[in-house]
């Protein structure tokens, strides 16, 4: 699969627990949506990075611990990735987390921002995790981070006790209606991911 001329650079971010107990063969099948798009042969092959400055993905076997944070080139198909590789980590993943994937478009330059052009530039936010409580907890504290915050910059912290309270009771509505639906979990679709943590204007690589 050549992706050299593709119109979008995707990276893909996250950190991972894996269960105890899982091998590397394992990973290597559960990751095989990624070095296989890549176009690799093998997760050796394909786990480096477009960038050199970028660790690309590592298995921590001591800390049982999967590190992503990989750039390939390709486009929107990638998106049936992302599909996959939810499906695959649900069954490895030892608790709730999420994984960044943010789309760049290579063809967009300032020239077409000048002239009132949109770029493809895109940000989806992927929660992965052993059962569907786990990736609703998951949710749940990265909501909660983001709410505090921004709030912080205006409240005393000891103040959003009844902000926290109420960000649990939403959530535990959803948990109820929503426990035995296969949607949860899946990566949501639209421009900004669908889950707030979009923004507005190019976001920065990660560099590491």
């Amino acid at each position: 699969m050549n992706h050299d001329n593709a119109p979008l650079e995707i990276h893909v971010h996250g950190d991972v627990p894996i269960k105890p107990g899982t091998d590397i063969k394992a990973i290597q099948e559960a990751l095989k949506p990624l070095w296989h798009y890549a176009g690799a042969r093998s997760l050796h092959e394909g786990a480096v990075s477009l960038y050199e400055e970028e660790p690309g993905i590592r298995f921590d076997a001591t800390t049982q611990r999967l590190n992503l944070c990989w750039t390939v080139r390709g486009d929107e198909d990638f998106r049936m990735v992302m599909d996959d590789l939810c499906m695959n980590l649900n069954d490895l993943s030892a608790a709730g987390t999420q994984i960044e994937v943010t789309f760049y478009d290579t063809e967009f330059d300032d020239e077409d921002e000048a002239r009132g052009g949109e770029s493809r530039d895109d940000f989806v936010m992927l929660f992965v995790g052993p059962d569907p409580g786990a990736i609703m907890q998951a949710q749940r504290d990265l909501l909660v981070h983001d709410v505090v915050n921004m709030m912080e910059r205006h409240f005393d912290g000891a103040e959003l006790s009844g902000v926290v309270t109420e960000i649990d009771k939403l959530f535990s509505q959803r948990f109820d209606s929503l426990v035995s639906s296969l949607d949860i979990g899946k990566p949501p679709r639209g421009p900004g991911g669908g889950n707030g943590h979009g923004g507005g204007g190019r976001r920065p690589r990660h560099l590491h």
